[in-house]
């Protein structure tokens, strides 16, 4: 777009809509080459609190990144502990009236916002993969993943149902209610910057609750759009906040939700170091948490397995977002039997489906990764692994764009012993190692302090329950690489969380079981 056309653009949208002066007050303008690629009126360099548009109290900013062409898109505040003390504040004023909205009118603006969301998908997807990387195709359909959790818990808003319990006592009357738990601290991931916001804070939102969210600094603009098609929604003020925070201000801004005695739920999306950190200091107050922190998925291909069905599982849940997600696939468990059948095929279809570019490029399916720390630690695993005897069939290298690009890689010959089977990758990177047995690969795969996600392909319908059953982990898809969807209960065991986001259970977490014993 020339600067003449942007301009005659802005002064016709100025005319036609009133309301586009305000939002042009906010709107960060991208420069350079991501201007003639990108603009928005749904792109906001200030934070969210109480219904307006604020900046940080000290003033400070940091920038955001593309992490495709390294240009700055622009600045949001860099706010800390005593910003975060005043949201919550905020939030706390907007509990007392928003927890006595009817659930009916609560559904009824969170219909509101999915429609609104749906109206700007373009946008939506364009900004996602501006701050984040991924192929537009995956941030369309990031967007319509995180639509369905606004239209699934503004429905479910209307089945927070309680119980009457059957009585011991004559002149007794038992029953059991389900109120909303009070403000919500949230800290979400880069790597789904819409949809993370939308499983969480709607889920809050619906039961009756009001949210202070922290986004990823990598990717806050996300989360400041969803904001204001709230608003336009007709989320009253103070319901949605958001303080953004650089990695310097992140761990206070983190300690002030764990600790400030205002807030009754933390939920958080990252590390299972970070996640151990914020529930120690939960415990200060008590608090309820829901933790979705790392993993390690095995994805377990039995001789018995359709080797084509297995292949194109493997590509869906290692490769998509470039291997950036929670759930991908990490330790590839192929039978020896087919082993080498397997790689061939594996091969054959990285080579003709995964190509690397901007996310802009309608060609692209692997984006890059999302900073330089992330590359490097990807190379880093694959010349461990390489070192420690596996050998390298596909990639296996920085991409020659440089930046944060990395070769989809396919690694044979690894072992447990290397760390890319022991760590997880976060990366395009998938290492194939060898079994025998049933029971040596059940082992293998539970061999691990993660239990989130786990994948296996069989066609014996009796190894199927025996193995469902034995693998310890939350979520698992059995002849299938991907198994999200609103309807769906996400969470793990062990050390990669606590709680349950999505499906009928997600909307409990938000709210306390209250139980009455009335006398007659």
């Amino acid at each position: 777009m020339s600067a003449a056309m942007s301009s005659v653009s802005v002064k016709v949208l100025i005319s036609v809509f009133p309301r586009t002066r305000a939002l042009l007050r906010h709107r960060v303008v991208i420069s350079g080459m991501a201007a003639q690629r990108f603009s928005s009126t749904l792109l906001f360099q200030k934070a969210f609190v109480d219904g307006k548009w604020v900046p940080s109290r000290s003033g400070k900013t940091f920038e955001v990144t593309n992490p495709s062409t390294g240009e700055v898109l622009g600045k949001v505040p860099d706010m800390d502990a005593t910003d975060t003390r005043n949201a919550i504040e905020v939030a706390f004023r907007a509990f007392e009236s928003w927890r006595e909205v009817t659930a009916k009118e609560r559904c009824s603006i969170l219909r509101r916002w999915s429609d609104l969301c749906l109206q700007n998908k373009e946008e939506l997807a364009r900004l996602l993969t501006c701050e984040m990387g991924k192929p537009l195709a995956d941030s369309h359909g990031e967007i319509n993943y995180g639509v369905s959790f606004i239209d699934w818990f503004g429905e479910e808003a209307r089945r927070a149902y309680g119980d009457i319990v059957p009585t011991p006592f004559k002149n007794k009357r038992l029953l059991t209610m389900k109120q909303p738990i009070g403000v919500c601290g949230m800290i979400t991931p880069w790597n789904f910057p819409h949809a993370m916001i939308t499983r969480k804070a709607c889920a809050a939102i619906a039961a009756g609750c009001t949210v202070v969210l922290k986004p990823a600094e990598d990717t806050p603009y996300s989360a400041l759009a969803l904001c204001e098609l709230a608003k336009q929604a007709g989320l009253p003020d103070g319901v949605l906040n958001v303080v953004t925070a650089s990695r310097t201000n992140a761990p206070s801004v983190g300690k002030e939700l764990c600790e400030n005695p205002i807030v009754k739920k933390i939920s958080f999306t990252g590390s299972t170091g970070t996640g151990k950190i914020l529930l120690q200091q939960s415990a200060s107050t008590v608090k309820k948490v829901s933790m979705e922190l790392g993993g390690n998925a095995p994805f377990i291909v039995f001789e018995s397995a359709d080797i084509k069905k297995a292949v194109a599982g493997l590509m869906a849940a290692k490769f998509r977002c470039s291997g950036q997600t929670c759930v991908c696939a990490n330790r590839v468990l192929v039978h020896e039997g087919i082993y080498d059948a397997f790689v061939k095929a594996l091969a054959e279809t990285m080579s003709t489906q995964l190509t690397v570019g901007d996310g802009l490029e309608p060609s692209t399916t692997q984006g890059p990764l999302v900073n330089k720390a992330a590359a490097e630690k990807v190379d880093g695993l694959v010349k461990d692994a390489v070192a420690d005897g596996a050998k390298v069939v596909l990639g296996g290298q920085p991409d020659a764009r440089g930046g944060n690009f990395y070769q989809p890689t396919l690694l044979t010959d690894v072992t447990m012993d290397m760390r890319c089977s022991r760590e997880e990758i976060f990366g395009p990177v998938a290492p194939i190692l060898k079994f025998k047995t049933e029971e040596e690969v059940v082992a293998i795969a539970n061999a691990t302090q993660f239990g989130l996600a786990g994948y296996f392909f069989s066609q014996d319908f009796q190894q199927i329950w025996r193995v469902a059953e034995k693998l310890e982990f939350g979520l698992l898809g059995v002849n299938e690489g991907l198994f999200s969807c609103a309807e769906g209960a996400f969470g793990g065991v062990k050390e990669s969380g606590l709680g349950s986001e999505g499906g009928k259970y997600g909307l409990d977490e938000y709210l306390v079981l209250k139980y009455v014993c009335m006398g007659i």
